[in-house]
């Protein structure tokens, strides 16, 4: 009799605790298999965007390749450098600013040879003339002058072939020579100021450019954004920079030229006269 009280409290006991088990079981086994489920599929997504992404890189190699091909190494590396792409963001007013860079560079480089070719020591030159003339006279002067280089040499041989003439004679050859050498001194200053002047101007036509892109791409969205507007702004940030960065070298090689030059025509006007009051006090020819 007790065996069997205690084998129904056992079964009262047992069956609700096997009930509530098995549904909490099949509910964690079913939330297993919703799990695992989901990881494959996550899985199977991941390896779908990573064989997408493959392609898209293979497909920009084979462009990259094909665009290197087509350009060859070194501009297929200058349009992939960072200048390269800024050329390339700046639009088309950037062809011109690049042309105007070039005429620059070539004409600052041509005056700056120019210039240091025409340097010569003035002092020496004068004793080396006033020497030879009073040792050798006009004719040793002049072989002087036709062995020194340069503008200042130039002026004092055309004044010494007019010493027969007269001092009004001299004093208007070394004036004609000097116009003549100034004029070379100065060949190519006129093209440097121009690109001074034009680099901001076509710096800030492009600015308009880009301006009028970015306002017509906010006419043409329907939701704006700064990515629409980007491209314009930065191109016209890009040709503004550019122009002055070409303008503000211009500026200055500009000025550096003007300023030696104007101590050539110093040298010369002082050498001119040295060379004629020695003329004069020499007798070579008569005041």
């Amino acid at each position: 009799m007790r065996s069997k009280c205690v084998v129904k409290v056992m079964l009262f006991v047992i069956i609700p605790v096997f009930m509530a088990i098995v549904p909490v079981a099949a509910y964690s086994q079913q939330g297993q298999e919703e799990a695992q489920a989901e990881i494959t599929m996550q899985s199977e997504n991941d390896s779908l965007a990573t064989a997408k992404n493959d392609s898209a890189v293979v497909a920009q190699d084979l462009a990259n390749m094909a665009e290197r091909e087509k350009l060859g190494p070194i501009l297929y590396n200058l349009k992939n450098s960072g200048i390269g792409e800024k050329y390339v963001k700046g639009g088309n007013f950037m062809h011109a600013l690049l042309l105007a860079s070039i005429v620059l560079f070539v004409f600052i480089i041509e005056r700056f040879v120019t210039l240091l070719r025409a340097r010569v020591n003035v002092r020496k030159l004068m004793n080396n003339v006033i020497k030879s003339m009073r040792s050798e006279g006009i004719e040793g002067a002049m072989r002087v002058c036709e062995g020194t280089k340069g503008p200042i040499a130039a002026v004092l041989h055309s004044g010494l072939l007019r010493s027969d003439r007269g001092p009004d004679a001299v004093k208007e050859a070394i004036e004609t020579s000097g116009s003549i050498e100034t004029s070379f001194l100065e060949r190519g200053l006129v093209v440097i100021a121009t690109v001074a002047q034009v680099a901001p101007l076509l710096g800030f036509l492009g600015t308009v450019s880009g301006m009028i892109s970015a306002f017509a791409s906010i006419a043409a969205a329907e939701q704006v954004s700064a990515k629409v507007v980007a491209s314009g702004i930065e191109e016209a940030l890009i040709t503004t920079a550019t122009g002055l960065i070409i303008a503000i070298p211009a500026s200055i090689g500009h000025s550096y030229f003007v300023s030696q030059i104007d101590r050539f025509v110093l040298e010369m006007e002082e050498a001119s006269a040295e060379l004629v009051n020695e003329l004069i006090e020499s007798g070579r020819i008569e005041n």
